[in-house]
């Protein structure tokens, strides 16, 4: 088994995101780290969750320590992810043979095929990245060059952890109530008071917000950034304590906080007064992780499920050739691949945006919250679905299921529950036009698609046309019309960027004469968003589990024959 080699979206992704250039070493790369997520790293992570951290306060001399135990399997995984592979470092040093900083692409696509066996580490992985980048962006290169170095080395005996300690018991996402005061001694700057949800708390590097002297204490301006370091510059510990590890549903291989500072030593990042519009930078990093994280469930869940209904013979018959189980695993194989394709459009566009590309900038800007507010609650659905596949023998702790279940509640709540990030998109669409942003890329890509997609093509720009007037609807109106309509609009445009996106890369398969498989699966995922299944699609469900290809006759058949007259009313959710 390889995750790489299985998966049947990711040479249509590769193909259309990875430059030629870019292709021989991440296909290098993504074939090794797909066979170990299959194999070793998945043994490792189901007795890292079966063995959650310990933490000691004290030592055998009642001395304060603070010191967390993990399992032999965990620190495996530590190695693997940090040094072998790399996935903290992919975005900012050459690695793997590449010469150069690879395309935060080809991070995304490494850590998803990670995030298929170890879903826990990859939120410390994803904050050392990000924590990184923040320092890059923000601090000063003499100051946190050091710093940057060890978050971004692969030697275990050099390289660093990074985290980020922003939630309070009334400031998480009110981050103008954070009550943590940071006050200068004349040396440095010094950290008083309790982080109430601190994941990976004995990290060597925090980021992390308090509010400065002099600052507006009734708004986010009043709040700084801050680098804490958990060791001192003469090598002990800093002053800050972790009162316990959190009893968590899910993640349970990587260890939660409580984190008290006590006049803790703390770097600053950045102009004080733009502490949390620095922070915001580290928080879209990490919600564009999650929405990549999530999309790996999927993909896990739906492969396991799809093995067990070949598998498994029912009344007779293989469950994957029954016609309900057909038209129950389609929409599941629908998401996987649309949920990859929005992921990695979302990173091939990051790339651009950090190049000085102003657009592709807008552009990620909105689709990040977008990506992360849909796949993060869709893969709840999908997880458990792939578990009822499954039955009893997928609701016992012996599968791999119950896992995918738990962690797949923890996309839509880290860095912003579903509300926040809805709420985050209207906050866009008010001061960027962000609808109107997104909708004119969208339409560029459509604009240049193959003729043989000419009938999705209409469709889909009906259906954004219609979401742009939706769009002005919403803000035309008052606030509570428009907050009450945002998380449906939200949903909406979600899906009619994956139902584009998978158009694009059908348009750019068959221009390469690479087959026209990804055109079945858009002519699909279409008519699902109108809530139909399509048969053309339920008839060659094997291909679409398997990525191989049809016949162009097959792929044409499966056009939905009225989507054109049907697109503005397959929206579906509340109209503004």
């Amino acid at each position: 088994m390889n995750y790489a080699h299985t998966d049947p979206a990711l040479d249509a992704v590769l193909d259309r995101w990875i430059s030629d250039a870019h292709r021989p070493l991440t296909d290098r790369l993504l074939a090794r780290l797909g066979a170990d997520a299959a194999d070793r790293l998945d043994a490792l992570a189901a007795t890292a969750n079966a063995h959650p951290p310990v933490l000691h306060r004290y030592d055998p001399d009642g001395e304060r320590i603070d010191r967390i135990e993990y399992h032999p399997a965990y620190l495996e995984l530590c190695r693997a992810a940090y040094s072998e592979y790399g996935l903290s470092a992919l975005s900012h040093r050459p690695i793997h043979g590449w010469t150069d900083t690879p395309p935060h692409l080809v991070k995304y696509l490494a850590s998803y095929l990670f995030v298929q066996a170890e879903f826990g580490l990859a939120c410390p992985v994803s904050m050392t990245d990000a924590a990184a980048r923040t320092l890059r962006m923000f601090g000063d290169p003499e100051v946190f060059g050091p710093w940057i170095d060890g978050l971004t080395s692969t030697d275990p005996a050099t390289a660093l952890t990074g985290a980020m300690f922003m939630t309070e018991t009334q400031a998480g996402t009110d981050i103008a109530k954070t009550e943590t005061r940071a006050e200068f001694d004349g040396n440095a700057w010094r950290l008083t008071g309790r982080k109430w949800f601190a994941s990976n708390p004995d990290a060597d590097v925090v980021i992390t917000l308090a509010r400065f002297p002099g600052g507006d204490e009734k708004s986010t301006r009043g709040v700084g950034m801050f680098m804490l370091p958990e060791r001192l510059p003469d090598g002990s510990r800093n002053s800050y304590t972790i009162d316990r590890l959190k009893d968590k549903l899910g993640t349970r291989s990587m260890p939660s906080g409580e984190v008290t500072l006590h006049g803790a030593y703390a770097l600053q990042v950045g102009d004080l007064d733009r502490g949390f519009r620095q922070m915001t930078e580290m928080l879209n990093t990490s919600r564009l992780s999650n929405a990549m994280r999530s999309s790996a469930l999927i993909r896990r869940a739906v492969r396991d499920a799809v093995a067990h209904t070949r598998d498994r013979v029912v009344f007779g018959k293989s469950l994957f050739d029954q016609p309900l189980m057909r038209a129950t695993l389609l929409p599941l194989l629908l998401d996987a691949e649309a949920a990859l394709a929005l992921v990695a459009y979302s990173g091939a566009t990051l790339d651009r945006a950090d190049h000085g590309d102003a657009q592709a900038r807008s552009v990620v800007r909105i689709l990040t919250p977008v990506a992360k507010h849909y796949i993060c609650k869709r893969a709840r659905t999908v997880t458990g679905e792939a578990m009822e596949i499954r039955g009893g023998s997928g609701y016992i702790e012996d599968r791999v299921f119950a896992r995918l279940v738990r962690d797949s509640h923890l996309g839509s709540i880290w860095e912003g529950s579903s509300n926040v990030i809805a709420l985050d998109v209207l906050r866009s669409m008010r001061k960027n036009g962000a609808h109107r942003v997104l909708a004119d890329a969208q339409r560029t890509l459509l604009h240049a698609a193959h003729p043989e997609c000419a009938p999705v093509v209409a469709a889909l720009r009906e259906r954004w046309d219609a979401l742009e007037a939706r769009g002005e609807d919403l803000l035309a109106g008052d606030d509570t019309h428009a907050q009450t309509r945002c998380a449906t609009y939200t949903d909406d445009l979600a899906r009619t960027v994956m139902a584009t996106l998978l158009v694009d890369l059908a348009s750019h398969r068959i221009a390469r004469g690479l087959g026209h498989r990804s055109l079945l699966v858009a002519h699909a995922y279409l008519d699902g968003l109108a809530g139909e299944p399509n048969a053309v699609a339920l008839d060659h469900l094997a291909v679409i589990a398997d990525g191989t290809d049809v016949d162009p006759s097959v792929a044409a058949a499966a056009a939905p024959s009225t989507a054109a007259d049907a697109a503005p009313t397959a929206l579906t959710g509340a109209r503004s």
